[in-house]
């Protein structure tokens, strides 16, 4: 590609609910924290929980893989468990791969646009924060939850223990972003809100068939900052697109916002 053009970007800010247990793994540290078997992604530098971004955004890309029923041709890793996903081989295929176009293919692909969509790490709300750290919770801001996996023959129980963030909290602020290039973007973001739907009513994380992970996206704003707007904020100001909605109503109100949307860029 010789050359591409930022029309915009849109901004998808809000929080991201946590309705039931979430466990989001991270490196095992063992004995240092009680021998707990299965322990969650923690900041290193305020051991606060949080959402990696690329731990959302793997989990979109998964379901709308499955969505669309598309090849999970490239290995992430071999071995157990095998992890592989749906990527491109060549120009024709991108040209009509809404997967791949949001949520981009390896950057030596010479075809290939600059990635839509940009997820950021979530924070634990200072709220939160506050809120569970006067509690009496087996770790800081967590819980240990007990599972055991049963032998089919003897019934014989091992017992497991895993780390969760609690239901009830709320990570935020959540932050997507989404990058506008070309004509057909907009029918590109349209796989964003789908996604999210997805996401919410499936579940983040692990254990998901144990119950653990569902989450919710609430008090969702959009804002949109044309590509006139970082040459001259006073002239071309951000625009609120929608405030604290739903992912309902945003589902709902998808055709306005689109429509909105397309008549700010035109006019950049």
């Amino acid at each position: 590609m010789d050359s591409i053009t930022l029309k915009g970007k849109l901004i998808i800010s809000g929080a991201v609910c946590v309705k039931t247990g979430l466990h989001i793994g991270g490196a095992s540290t063992g004995l240092e924290i009680g021998g707990i078997d299965n322990i969650v992604v923690r900041n290193p530098v305020d051991d606060h929980p949080y959402i990696p971004g690329s731990s959302l955004k793997g989990k979109m890309r998964s379901l709308m893989e499955r969505r669309l029923g598309l090849s999970l041709n490239r290995y992430v890793r071999r071995g157990k468990p095998e992890v592989r996903i749906h990527e491109c081989d060549d120009a024709t295929q991108y040209a009509e791969c809404n997967v791949c176009k949001v949520f981009g293919v390896a950057g030596e692909k010479e075809f290939a646009t600059p990635t839509r969509l940009f997820v950021r790490d979530v924070a634990l709300s200072d709220e939160d924060v506050e809120r569970l750290a006067v509690l009496d919770t087996e770790l800081p801001y967590t819980e240990v939850k007990w599972e055991a996996a049963i032998d089919r023959i003897t019934s014989a129980a091992v017992p497991r223990q895993f780390e969760r963030v609690p239901a009830g909290v709320a990570f935020k602020p959540m932050q997507l972003v989404f990058n506008f290039y070309e004509g057909d973007d907009l029918r590109l973001l349209r796989r964003v809100f789908e996604a999210m739907e997805l996401v919410q009513d499936d579940y983040l994380g692990g254990m998901g068939s144990r119950g653990y992970g569902e989450i919710a996206f609430e008090k969702l704003t959009l804002t949109l900052k044309t590509g006139n707007y970082y040459e001259d904020p006073q002239t071309s100001p951000a625009q609120d697109i929608r405030e604290g909605i739903s992912l309902k109503e945003l589902r709902e109100e998808e055709k306005a916002i689109l429509g909105e949307i397309e008549r700010a860029l035109g006019g950049d």
